[in-house]
């Protein structure tokens, strides 16, 4: 359970970072009062808690905009918004938190800002005066806005240290599909494969929360990181599929699998012995030079226009990438759902594979 609440708290994060990022409204209007060095203190949100702790001030309900995001806060006192920061509701509030919800806030409109949305469950903006900073409160997290320029250059190093781990990632799997033709896999092959694909999915999520932060000002980056990660996350299930010990009531499941993977922390994700673990193989000393065999998901997805419920009846019929390599297309058509046509399209599709992953490996 506590596994779940800091989940939720992370996308309540996200998703208030992602309403106060570079490009919205709400961003120019806290631009605004940061050139105007007249501080403010903004709440996202009103309900019967956020109004038993507003004293004071005076009632609005009118259309969201930064300039008068900017001139209500020149007054004393918070700024009430409704939740997507499309209203203003009330303006010149005095909030009145409960003195005794713990805070480490030192300035009084920051402890205000950290207590209300403690209390509320909404997030409130401090900007500060003196600091020249604006701080996001959200369920006791405080995240403090930097300069786009500073994440962008984050942001390029990531993307950059992704573009070389992607590079390996291809090497690895390349490898691994000319060995499962040859049917020389070993454990400490699927492992590698495994840990760039875990390492790959994780840089591109720390860049994922870097573009959330730079809003329109990481649009072209958005689009070069889908392209780098396109095919990632199939990818990773395909492995899993492929080599997980395990047959009917006694197999894990795929998500099982996936999350044991996910925990790893990054010194056992180094480790291929810990990966291989993670995956379900046995922890033998001799672990990592024990010989797998795939069961054919990652070369069949490659195969043009092939139906997943396809995909899984050939898997089960024949048990193995081996014994569906040497299949011939009559034995191709005994599989239900696979006429004629498929078991050509299968048949023709998983020697082409062969043919390239092998020039590739020896070329």
């Amino acid at each position: 359970m506590a596994g779940d609440k800091n989940v939720d708290v992370e996308s309540a994060l996200r998703a208030a970072i992602a309403q106060i990022a570079p490009g919205t409204v709400l961003r120019d209007g806290l631009e605004r009062i940061l050139r105007g060095r007249t501080g403010g203190l903004i709440v996202l949100g009103h309900d019967r808690t956020v109004e038993a702790m507003a004293s004071g001030g005076f009632s609005l309900d009118i259309d969201f905009s930064a300039q008068r995001l900017r001139e209500l806060s020149k007054m004393d006192g918070a700024v009430i918004c409704d939740r997507d920061a499309t209203k203003l509701l009330k303006a010149a509030v005095q909030l009145l938190p409960d003195p005794s919800t713990p805070t480490d806030e030192q300035g009084t409109r920051h402890r205000t800002a950290d207590r209300v949305a403690k209390q509320s469950g909404y997030p409130v903006i401090s900007v500060s005066k003196s600091m020249n900073t604006i701080a996001l409160y959200v369920a006791g997290r405080r995240y403090v806005l930097e300069d786009s320029g500073q994440i962008l250059s984050r942001a390029n190093q990531a993307l950059a240290t992704l573009e070389r781990y992607k590079m390996r990632l291809d090497e690895v799997s390349g490898t691994l599909s000319a060995l499962e033709i040859e049917d020389l896999v070993t454990v400490r092959d699927v492992s590698s494969v495994a840990q760039r694909l875990e390492m790959v999915r994780r840089i591109s999520s720390e860049i994922a929360d870097y573009l959330i932060e730079l809003g329109t000002d990481g649009r072209l980056m958005s689009l070069q990181l889908d392209e780098l990660i396109a095919g990632v996350e199939l990818d990773r299930q395909l492995v899993v599929q492929d080599y997980q010990p395990g047959q009917g009531r006694k197999a894990r499941s795929l998500d099982a699998t996936l999350a044991d993977l996910d925990a790893l922390g990054a010194t056992d994700l180094l480790d291929l012995t810990s990966v291989a673990r993670a995956i379900g193989f046995t922890a033998a000393p001799e672990l990592l030079d024990s010989p797998a065999s795939p069961r054919g998901f990652r070369l069949l997805a490659r195969v043009p226009r092939l139906p997943e419920i396809v995909t899984e009846r050939l898997i089960g019929h024949f048990g193995g990438l081996q014994k569906l390599l040497a299949a011939s297309i009559d034995d191709l058509q005994a599989v239900e759902g696979v006429g004629e046509a498929r078991a050509r399209t299968v048949r023709e599709g998983l020697s082409r594979l062969a043919e390239s992953s092998i020039l590739e490996r020896y070329v």
